[in-house]
C-alpha cells in the first residue's frame, strides 16, 4: 500500500509500509543530506496526487519521485483513505474506489513521510493542481505544511519549447512528444513522467532547477540572463566557428559562452545550417538513443547525416580546446 524503492541500480531496494515492526509510517533511513540546491545540480522531488472527487482535499493516492544528479533515484507512493465519497467520474479516470482504500492510511497518517521527503527541497508538480490539493488536505487535518520551493513543470515546458508555449503542454501530450512511456493517472507514474520531462528541459536549455525557479516568473518568450549570443574574437584560433551549447554544463552557460567567444567562436542559441560546433554536457554526450538527447543534439545529427560538417564535443574536451586557444592568444 505504501512503499519506497531505490531506482539506482547499484543500491539495494528499500521498503516501507504501514505494517512495519515499529508501527511507524516513517522511513527507516534518513533523507536529509541527499539533495543539494547549488546552482547546476539537477536535484529535485516530484509530487503527484489523485483525488476521490472534485474536492481537492479528497486525496486518494500520492506518488513522489526523487531525482538526484539528473536521474530517478528513489520513489515513494501510497493509497490514501480520503474519508470522503468517491465520484464515479474520478473512479473512471484513475481506477481507485472505496474498496481500494478501505485499509489505507489517512492523509494525516502519511503526512510525516510526505513532509520528510519534501522538506527544504525543490518540489515539482505539473500544473498547480497537486500543490493546491496537498495544501487543502493539510488545512483539513490542521497540519502545518513543510518548508519547500514549488516549481510548476508545465510552466517550464511552455518556456523550454516554443511548440508548447500556448497549448499542448499537458503531461500526456508532452510525454507522447518525447516518447516517454508511463501509466497515465497513476500518481507515481505521473510524478516520474513529470520529472523526466523536467530533466529534458534542463538539458535543452542549460538552466538548472534553481534557475528555472526564476525563469518561470518571467513572461514566455522573454530574454533572461542565460540567453547567449556572442560574436567571436577575430584574433582567436577558432574564429569562423559557429558554436551552440546543449545539455547541463558544469559551468554557468554565460561563462562558457564568454570563453568560446574569446577563443574566436560565434555563439548561437540554436542549431542552424551555419553551426559547426555543438558542445554537449558531459553526462548528456554519453546518452545514446532517441529522445534522451536534446532537440539541438538530434537536429545536429540530422544535419551531419545530410552532409553538414558539424563536430560534436563533450564539455570537458571543449574546455581543454578553449584553454589551448587562450594560451595561444596570450602568447602573442
Amino acid at each position: 500500500m505504501t512503499g519506497i524503492t531505490d531506482a539506482s541500480p547499484n543500491r539495494p531496494r528499500l521498503g516501507m509500509n504501514a505494517c512495519n515492526p515499529t508501527g511507524s509510517l516513517l522511513p527507516t533511513f534518513v533523507f536529509g543530506g541527499w539533495f543539494s540546491h547549488r546552482e547546476g545540480y539537477v536535484n529535485f522531488v516530484v509530487l503527484d496526487v489523485e483525488t476521490a472527487n472534485p474536492d481537492l482535499s479528497s486525496i486518494c493516492q500520492i506518488g513522489v519521485a526523487i531525482f538526484q544528479n539528473g536521474a530517478l533515484h528513489n520513489t515513494w507512493q501510497s493509497l490514501i483513505n480520503p474519508q470522503d465519497e468517491f465520484n464515479p467520474i474520478n473512479i473512471s479516470i484513475h481506477g481507485i474506489d472505496e474498496k481500494a482504500v478501505e485499509d489505507a492510511p489517512t492523509w494525516a497518517a502519511v503526512f510525516p513521510v510526505v513532509s520528510s521527503l519534501l522538506r527544504d527541497n525543490i518540489v515539482v508538480s505539473h500544473t498547480p493542481f497537486d500543490r493546491v490539493a496537498v495544501t487543502r488536505d493539510c488545512e483539513r487535518y490542521e497540519l502545518e505544511w513543510c518548508s519547500c520551493r514549488w516549481l510548476d513543470s508545465a510552466r517550464v515546458v511552455r518556456r523550454a519549447w516554443p511548440i508548447f508555449s500556448q497549448s499542448g503542454y499537458g503531461l500526456s501530450n508532452v510525454a507522447a512528444y518525447f516518447g516517454i512511456q508511463y501509466r497515465e493517472h497513476d500518481a507515481l507514474e505521473d510524478a516520474r513522467c513529470a520529472g523526466e520531462i523536467l530533466v529534458r528541459a534542463i538539458a535543452e536549455t542549460g538552466l538548472s532547477p534553481e534557475a528555472w525557479l526564476r525563469r518561470v516568473e518571467l513572461p514566455i518568450g522573454s530574454d533572461d540572463t542565460h540567453s547567449i549570443h556572442r560574436d567571436g574574437n577575430a584574433d582567436g584560433p577558432l574564429f569562423g566557428a559557429v558554436l551552440v551549447f546543449t545539455g547541463t554544463l558544469s559551468m554557468p552557460r554565460r561563462m562558457a559562452a564568454d570563453a568560446a567567444a574569446e577563443a574566436g567562436c560565434r555563439v548561437d542559441a540554436g542549431v542552424t545550417k551555419h553551426t559547426t560546433l555543438l558542445v554537449v554536457g558531459d553526462e548528456d554526450v554519453r546518452k545514446l538513443a532517441g529522445h534522451d538527447k536534446s532537440s539541438k543534439h538530434r537536429k545536429a545529427e540530422k544535419l551531419i547525416a545530410g552532409g553538414q560538417p558539424i563536430r560534436i564535443l563533450g564539455e570537458s574536451d571543449f574546455q581543454r580546446i578553449v584553454s589551448h586557444c587562450h594560451a595561444a592568444v596570450g602568447s602573442h
